[in-house]
């Protein structure tokens, strides 16, 4: 009897160790290639502090051991969720002391702030930001498991320098209005106009290596492009799929010089350079707003643009999009 249910275990045991490979990754080994505008709008988790003011001649939030990069989460003990939350707990309080919990790093704390009124009008000397909009370029869509990657790098908090910790957010078309072109020492931009009303997906993951989530859009009939490998990938010729004019995507000859697997470069797999010249009179080389531009080359689907190389902006570099998959599947 020992035996018979040692037997079983043991062919469990074995089932399992065949099965689990194919599930580890689920992404399909064909994907839509990107290229499109996206505008972006996160909410965070936690109401971030990003500045403190002078009030009364006094720093109230520096006196209460509140710091740039801090997270509020309750007033008074209560939840607040955003802005106008916090603005409604602040208004509804009996006292000019309020109780902050906040949250700094992994720890969450407790402390007291100081309000003052001045002119009618309450002041607590902080500046807080609860949400961030941009843009940005879709890398892929997965036709099967309708999920999407884009930029190819987190998004952070300029002032705080930390990456955002996302509560909700969304993708929804964009059109490119003007290009400040790059110069060496001194990267461009793309200009755009969002369309809020017309979301295409729902944002879940702002990992190192983009965002990701589901896409709720009409899917694209384009080719499909097979998902290629860290050998796959060749130096020589290739093509980014970028908008630089209003929703048209454009497709631009680059050269691929140097291909790695770093794991310590994990967002920096290929070293490129722009060599067509149309895109290079437009923008100047690679500009912000291009992040997450796909890389394909013959069939394959290679990466994604992340960085510019500021002294030299006609070239950048692209993270592999095996890297962005492997990613969205965590």
């Amino acid at each position: 009897m020992i035996f018979k249910k040692f037997k079983k275990s043991f062919a469990l045991l074995l089932l399992s160790l065949f099965i689990m490979p194919y599930s580890v990754f689920a992404y399909s080994k064909y994907l839509i290639p990107g290229g499109e505008n996206i505008g972006i709008q996160i909410t965070s988790k936690g109401i971030m502090v990003v500045g403190v003011y002078e009030v009364n001649g006094t720093y109230p939030a520096t006196d209460a051991g509140l710091k740039i990069g801090d997270k509020i989460l309750k007033i008074n003990g209560v939840v607040v969720e955003n802005i106008d939350d916090m603005v409604t707990k602040i208004n509804a309080s009996q006292s000019l002391k309020l109780e902050i919990t906040f949250e700094r790093g992994e720890t969450t704390k407790e402390t007291f702030l100081s309000i003052a009124k001045e002119d009618g009008i309450l002041k607590t000397g902080l500046y807080v930001k609860d949400s961030i909009t941009g843009i940005g370029t879709l890398s892929f869509i997965d036709p099967d498991r309708k999920i999407f990657g884009a930029l190819g790098h987190e998004i952070v908090e300029k002032t705080t320098g930390q990456i955002l910790e996302i509560k909700d957010g969304k993708i929804f078309s964009a059109n490119v209005t003007s290009i400040d072109r790059s110069a060496e020492g001194t990267p461009g931009s793309k200009n755009a106009k969002f369309d809020f009303s017309n979301q295409n997906g729902t944002i879940e993951e702002n990992t190192k290596k983009g965002i990701f989530g589901t896409y709720t859009g009409e899917i694209p009939n384009k080719k499909l492009y097979q998902v290629a490998s860290f050998e796959d990938v060749e130096l020589g010729k290739a093509q980014m799929l970028t908008v630089v004019e209003g929703n048209q995507i454009g497709e631009y000859d680059i050269e691929i010089l140097k291909v790695n697997n770093n794991p310590n470069q994990e967002t920096k797999n290929i070293l490129f350079e722009i060599t067509d010249q149309e895109l290079l009179e437009k923008t100047g080389g690679v500009v912000q707003g291009m992040s997450g531009s796909t890389i394909i080359q013959g069939d394959y689907i290679v990466g994604a643009v992340t960085h510019v190389v500021i002294d030299s902006p006609n070239k950048g570099y692209g993270i592999l999009i095996e890297n962005m998959l492997e990613e969205a599947e965590d």
